[in-house]
């Protein structure tokens, strides 16, 4: 069973920096993607950042410039350094995985974390 776990989330204040982490168990990530998501209270869940085994990368525009995804493959983990942090970065921040390119493109991702929370404070 695929296992996806997240951590490196916290508290942080404006213009401060963190990186998610997201280690996988039992996936071999060798097609599709990997991605990371987040979802404020009473927001609807958004995509953050999506790296595909090409390593082609796609970010939402509100974190250009200022996010990046990567990946260690010996380490099987995902990243997601966050720079620059904003009060509305505040959410939960879901780690997804799915080896299928079109359910990549389409954000249906087959595989989630649990979630790590970011709160940044102003």
């Amino acid at each position: 069973q695929v296992q996806l776990v997240e951590s490196g989330g916290g508290s942080v204040q404006s213009g401060g920096s963190l990186r998610l982490s997201c280690v996988a168990s039992r996936y071999t990530y060798r097609t599709g993607c990997m991605g990371w998501f987040r979802q404020a209270p009473g927001k609807e869940r958004e995509g953050v950042a999506t790296i595909f085994t090409d390593g082609t990368t796609s970010y939402t525009d509100s974190v250009k410039g200022r996010f990046t995804i990567s990946r260690d493959n010996l380490k099987n983990t995902l990243y997601l350094q966050m720079n620059s942090l904003k009060p509305e970065d505040t959410a939960m921040y879901y780690c997804a995985a799915d080896p299928n390119y079109f359910a990549c493109k389409n954000g249906n991702f087959g595989y989630w974390g649990q979630g790590t929370q970011v709160t940044v404070s102003s």
